[in-house]
This record gives structure tokens, sequence and C-alpha cells, in this order.
């Protein structure tokens, strides 16, 4: 079962009245969610892939906060926001938010490009499940 849906928006007001504001000139989000082509058609290019019906999707929430620590020492980047869902998704489900702000749009993409990257790389098992 997933966990409950956070509120980007309600993230956006939040970040806007934290101290680090006034640092930002940029916020950015990250929506990941189950798709239905198979990881190995759209990474790998495989044909003859099934159609992916859902996922049993856990992560390592100790690493997580790791990573965003790393994420910090980043220049420009003054707030992290995450969360990751569990259990067991459909297509479509939510797996994963992110929003963090920095002070130039370079730092903060690369900043995010290498979260999610390091999260996904490093702290999730992601099991895609089939009809």
């Amino acid at each position: 079962m997933s966990k409950s849906i956070p509120s980007i928006d309600a993230w956006l007001k939040e970040a806007k009245a934290h101290e680090s504001a006034p640092k930002i000139g940029m916020y950015l989000t990250h929506n990941g969610t189950v798709r239905q082509s198979a990881k190995a058609k759209v990474r790998y290019g495989e044909d003859g892939t099934r159609e992916v019906t859902g996922m049993l999707f856990s992560y390592d929430e100790e690493n997580v906060n790791a990573i965003i620590a790393d994420t910090y020492k980043m220049e420009g980047i003054y707030y992290i926001r995450t969360w990751l869902n569990e259990g067991r998704l459909t297509t479509g489900d939510d797996i994963m938010y992110v929003l963090i702000g920095g002070d130039i749009r370079p730092r903060v993409v690369d900043a995010l490009h290498y979260l999610v990257g390091r999260i996904k790389n490093e702290c999730v098992v992601e099991t895609e499940l089939y009809e």
C-alpha cells in the first residue's frame, strides 16, 4: 500500500517561507511515476518486453538522508525536500517527489540531477510487475 501523497504547492509555499528563501532564485521539482514501459525497453532499447502493470518499491531512508546532506554541500543549494513512496504501486502512481532550491538555474539543475540519480542508483529497490 502506498503512502499519502504530499502537495507540491504546499511544499513550495513552505519553501518560500523558509529562512533560505531570500538566497533562492529557482525551485525545481521532480515527480517520478510508475510507467507502463519496462525499464529494459526505455533505458536499454530491449524489444519484446511486457507492459508494466505496477512495481514493488522500497528505499533506504538513512542513505537518502546522507545523499541529501551531500547535495547541500553543492555550491548555491539552499533548500531540499524529498518524499519517496513505498510498497506495491500501480502504473501512474507517484514514486518520488523532490523539491530543490538554489541561487541560479545551472546549479539547481545539476543538483537535482545529482540527487535524483544517486537516490535511484544507491537507495531504492524497484521490482517491476507484469500482467
